[in-house]
């Protein structure tokens, strides 16, 4: 697994061992980047179940100021602290260990306005929707926020979830790709 785009480019990311950490593929994750764009100058993104880091640090990679990462395993914790630190990004980084099934960060000053956010949770768990929900009704979303959500090709979404609205659907492998936006968009 290794960064895709941008300035870390060919970066070998510390990867999981076992299989409690689902990463998503570097063909997927170059995928999404066609999708929403190489330049991510400026924007501060939101990588929920983060995982191993990668869709947050793809971003940084591209020129995002700044990438919030979220999760609540200790293991994906550690491996987000080593991929940061390897890319570099350790400036442009905060990682924030909470259990996102249990309720939402409601007051971190880091989740005011978002840009860009990744919401990759374990499959068939139907944790997305309500995660949306919540993000719509609270403030945090700009008038061109994206939110791209990874899910089993067997999930499926509604067309909109209050202010957002989805502009794109993809299938790779056992893998859907869906991008909401509010408003224009990126």
């Amino acid at each position: 697994m290794r960064i895709t785009g941008g300035k870390a480019r060919g970066r070998v990311l510390f990867s999981p061992k076992g299989m409690d950490i689902r990463p998503t593929t570097d063909r997927v994750r170059e995928a999404i980047f066609n999708i929403i764009g190489q330049d991510l100058s400026g924007l501060t993104v939101l990588d929920l179940f983060a995982g191993t880091g990668s869709l947050g640090l793809e971003a940084l990679s591209r020129g995002a100021d700044h990438a919030v990462f979220i999760d609540n395993s200790n293991q994906s914790v550690n491996l987000i602290k080593k991929n940061i630190a390897l890319c570099g990004f350790e400036n442009s980084a905060t990682i924030i260990k909470t259990d996102l099934k249990k309720g939402w960060l409601l007051n971190h000053p880091m989740l005011k306005t978002l840009d860009l956010i990744f919401l990759d949770p374990p499959y068939g768990k139907d944790l997305i929707i309500p995660l949306l929900e919540w993000m719509s009704g609270t403030g945090m979303l700009q008038k061109s926020s994206c939110v791209v959500a990874e899910l089993s090709k067997k999930e499926n979404l509604p067309t909109i979830i209050k202010q957002l609205d989805m502009t794109d659907i993809r299938l790779y492998g056992d893998t859907k790709i869906i991008i909401y936006t509010t408003g224009e968009g990126l």
